[in-house]
């Protein structure tokens, strides 16, 4: 490794996301679990103890895994709480900063005063504990990077997807599910904003690159709003299937071990006030993913 400090690094960087940002910048240290431990102080320390001022660390390291994270609390709370404050520790001490990527379910998933309106950053209650492990472990990890390193930029984000073949991300599965199954239920009572991976990866390069958004909360997703049901179809008819073969369920119908918000759009107004430019619509965003990857079905 070189002793010359990095201008940009990428943590969790064959993740869904940290591999389109390697793809667009090669030139970056990328790090993988491999490479780091960034639950470990002493590997954080050693591998990225070269940092200075001009460096910029993107974590895009997380436990996602938000059913497993209900029983495997102790591996979220490693990889989600003292990871991060590890890395917003070296950031503090070599002056580099970091550029932290959480999630809408920091939220409790109920609409800000019952009015349904986009989600500011401001709206997150400071005692807030979001129901599900995945959630409550995110926001510590936010907060954990907070304490260690005030100059940390978080970047909240939602409903991640690449929609690649093969991929396990909801878009991915909808296509899988096309084509396995003649009728396919998704539940029609969460909200939120769909984002492409490949769009998120964009947006984090801009906040690394853009300095006066240090110590600053954004929201990062693709512009708009709809349920897990309005997407699916969404994903139907872009594959070129019948979306009617899409039917609407409901969260109480289809249990999960975590609980999900039912209400999680981000407003993009954090972002918009930072100078930075608005992510597209999410309906564009789709098209642009399907056709990246290809495929389409006759319905």
């Amino acid at each position: 490794m070189s002793d010359a400090a990095p201008d940009l690094v990428v943590v969790g960087a064959r993740g869904q996301v940290g591999r389109l940002i390697a793809a667009s910048r090669p030139d970056a240290l990328l790090l993988d679990r491999d490479e780091v431990d960034i639950t470990d102080g002493s590997s954080v320390d050693r591998v990225l103890s070269h940092l200075g001022p001009g460096s910029a660390v993107v974590n895009c390291a997380a436990h996602t895994a938000v059913d497993a994270a209900e029983t495997d609390v102790a591996a979220a709370e490693a990889i989600n709480v003292t990871g991060p404050a590890n890395l917003a520790r070296v950031t503090a001490a070599t002056g580099a900063r970091l550029v932290h990527v959480s999630t809408d379910y920091v939220f409790d998933g109920a609409p800000p005063a019952g009015d349904r309106r986009p989600l500011e950053p401001e709206d997150l209650d400071p005692a807030a504990r979001p129901p599900s492990v995945y959630g409550r472990t995110k926001l510590d990890g936010e907060r954990s990077a907070r304490a260690a390193d005030p100059r940390t930029t978080v970047v909240r984000t939602a409903w991640v997807y690449t929609g690649a073949a093969g991929g396990s991300d909801f878009v991915a599965t909808m296509r899988r599910l096309e084509g396995e199954r003649d009728t396919v239920s998704v539940v029609d009572d969460q909200v939120g904003s769909p984002t492409y991976a490949a769009d998120l990866a964009q947006a984090l390069l801009a906040v690394a690159g853009t300095p006066s958004t240090v110590g600053t909360t954004l929201h990062a997703t693709n512009v708009g709003a709809c349920s897990w049901f309005e997407l699916a179809r969404a994903v139907f008819a872009g594959i070129g299937a019948d979306p009617e073969r899409v039917l609407p369920t409901t969260t109480a119908d289809f249990p999960r071990p975590a609980p999900r918000p039912a209400w999680s759009v981000l407003s993009p107004r954090s972002w918009e006030r930072a100078g930075l430019t608005p992510l597209r619509d999410w309906r564009s965003a789709l098209t642009a993913a399907l056709a990246a990857d290809g495929v389409t079905r006759g319905g």
